[in-house]
């Protein structure tokens, strides 16, 4: 694995991987640094977003290629779009911007890496 794309491909997928490990692990440790308000009863959706992100980005490890890249990239916009009713909430709010970005941040790398293995 040379090419710089797949070597960005499997660095993220490692940092996304890593963080889906956490979320599911220690969701409660994750809610207490980043969103405090977040509901403890709720803990499960931190869990299920983990093992959804490790999933994800297990699969781009194990075969980082522009069409993994890409249906990556659409699990995380369509992540980041189910976060738009949420993101005034008091008690949800901080956690639905910050999960969002994340996700708005890994669809954009990850559309860019796949459009780069294409070249």
């Amino acid at each position: 694995m040379t090419d710089p794309a797949r070597l960005g491909a499997a660095a993220g997928a490692t940092a996304g991987a890593t963080a889906g490990l956490l979320l599911l692990t220690r969701p409660q440790w994750a809610l207490d640094a980043v969103a405090p308000a977040f509901p403890r009863e709720r803990r499960w959706i931190v869990r299920a977003l983990g093992a959804r992100m490790l999933v994800q980005h297990g699969a781009v490890l194990a075969r980082p290629e522009p069409a993994v890249l890409t249906a990556g990239a659409g699990i995380d916009l369509l992540h980041a779009a189910s976060m738009l009713p949420f993101l005034g909430s008091g008690r949800y709010g901080r956690a639905a911007r910050i999960s969002a970005a994340v996700a708005l941040g890994s669809a954009v790398a990850g559309r860019v890496l796949a459009g780069s293995q294409r070249r």
